[in-house]
């Protein structure tokens, strides 16, 4: 498991105009494995100030996401109950998944080949990002 994300390490990303919720990825944890799998932590802010931390992978060959774990307060991980790959549907629920793997991670089902290749695809959609 990646340590807790760093403040300073997170990257702002636009899921949807229908959501007040801002997302995030901690670029520390970014990668991309030799099996082809983008690995990342997902970081979302609610308004009320509520967040939510999970270790995640996303499969462009599959159009597919998983859960590995869900942050705790106090840094720890959880392993996810749930870690079978599920498809990524451009809904409510999967859209900052949508987001990451669309418009960000995946050409198509191709997935970037290392992860400076991945950074550039996040950093890509900076324009997009909402103040």
């Amino acid at each position: 498991m990646p340590p807790p994300p760093r403040e300073e390490a997170l990257h702002g990303f636009f899921a949807s105009s229908a959501s007040p919720n801002r997302h995030f990825v901690d670029t520390d944890s970014l990668s991309v494995g030799d099996d082809g799998v983008v690995r990342y932590v997902l970081v979302v802010r609610t308004p009320g100030g509520a967040e939510n931390v999970t270790f995640e992978g996303i499969r462009c060959a599959a159009g597919a996401w998983r859960l590995y774990a869900t942050g705790r307060s106090n840094g720890e991980w959880a392993p996810a109950r749930r870690d079978d790959w599920r498809p990524i549907s451009d809904n409510s629920y999967d859209r900052a998944r949508a987001a990451l793997a669309y418009d960000h991670f995946c050409d198509g089902p191709v997935s970037p080949r290392n992860r400076a290749e991945a950074l550039r695809g996040l950093r890509q959609g900076d324009r997009k990002v909402l103040p």
